[in-house]
């Protein structure tokens, strides 16, 4: 998530011809004759984070923390976690152990949910609450690594081979990622090996990689193509294309990295008459799914009144 309007601007990589190549812009308004184009989700819903397995899709709600399950084929919706006082950012599921890792937002919190029954598994303090914004999330072998939106640090909650967790620790990002109180660091993954996290910073519409032992960060060189400072919220890497949603834009560039992930260039950028302020991103086979979080109807507590009343919210798929 990011509060801000910004003024919109204007396969990996395999010789710098590609990087050197202008993005291209696709305008899409379906998604296919077999898979919805929009799926409704609940009325206030507020969603912020949304997570895929196979052909099932988990969002969660910036107002109480609840999650919806539901199926990306028939646009089927259920209430899966139903809690009170909580807030859910950006959503991963840890499929090998059965588990939902949710990044708690405003709270400073971090929420673990049974990925089958969707029960309370554990809960850690990471950030204080009012001061942190726990933003996004991501899931290596060995643990999950939390976005710090207010400061720059990530937090990190140890997975154990059987599954089982342990103590969260702080991890301080030092480089070029840092920089003033503001916007900052906000969506997270990883390369396959888990070696590398590669992190944006919401308010320069930046990108960077950050040492996970280390905390050292750098940022990763656009040679074609940029992102609009204000916009970069969820990302997400599969292969070495880094789809990134600009939210108040309401576009998702595809970024494609060169093989050593230092550099990239923006290839395409997709927009859709049906997204409304996306905000975070997952994939099912070839295609995407965002969720439409709407902040230009008003911020989610405590940094604005939420959208009024009412307000409809969807999950949105499209194939680049």
């Amino acid at each position: 998530m990011s509060p801000r309007r910004p003024r919109p601007r204007s396969r990996a990589q395999r010789a710098l011809a590609v990087l050197a190549a202008p993005a291209l812009v696709v305008a899409l308004s379906g998604a296919s004759a077999v898979f919805p184009h929009v799926i409704d989700l609940p009325v206030d819903f507020a969603p912020e984070g949304v997570a895929v397995v196979d052909h099932t899709f988990y969002a969660g709600s910036l107002v109480d923390g609840d999650i919806y399950r539901g199926d990306l084929r028939d646009r089927s919706v259920e209430k899966f976690v139903d809690v009170e006082q909580r807030q859910a950012g950006g959503l991963k599921a840890d499929v090998r152990h059965g588990l939902l890792f949710v990044a708690g937002g405003f709270n400073g919190t971090a929420y673990v949910y049974d990925l089958a029954t969707g029960d309370d598994v554990a809960q850690f303090s990471l950030g204080t609450p009012g001061a942190s914004l726990v933003n996004d999330v991501v899931v290596t072998r060995d643990a999950a690594w939390f976005t710090e939106t207010f400061a720059p640090r990530l937090y990190r909650v140890p997975i154990h081979e059987d599954g089982s967790l342990g103590a969260p620790v702080t991890l301080d990002v030092t480089g070029p990622a840092t920089g003033p109180a503001g916007f900052g660091l906000n969506g997270i993954d990883a390369t396959p090996d888990g070696r590398t996290l590669i992190v944006n910073h919401t308010e320069r519409g930046a990108l960077y990689t950050v040492d996970p032992t280390s905390g050292e960060s750098a940022q990763i060189v656009l040679t074609s193509g940029s992102l609009a400072p204000g916009t970069p919220d969820g990302i997400l890497l599969a292969g070495h294309d880094l789809w990134v949603v600009e939210n108040f834009a309401n576009r998702v560039s595809r970024v494609s990295l060169s093989p050593d992930w230092t550099s990239g260039a923006v290839t395409q950028v997709v927009t859709d008459p049906a997204f409304q302020v996306p905000t975070t991103i997952a994939k099912s086979g070839n295609r995407y799914a965002v969720v439409n979080g709407k902040f230009d109807l008003g911020f989610p507590k405590p940094i604005g009144p939420g959208a009024p009343p009412g307000t409809p919210f969807e999950l949105v798929q499209f194939v680049p």
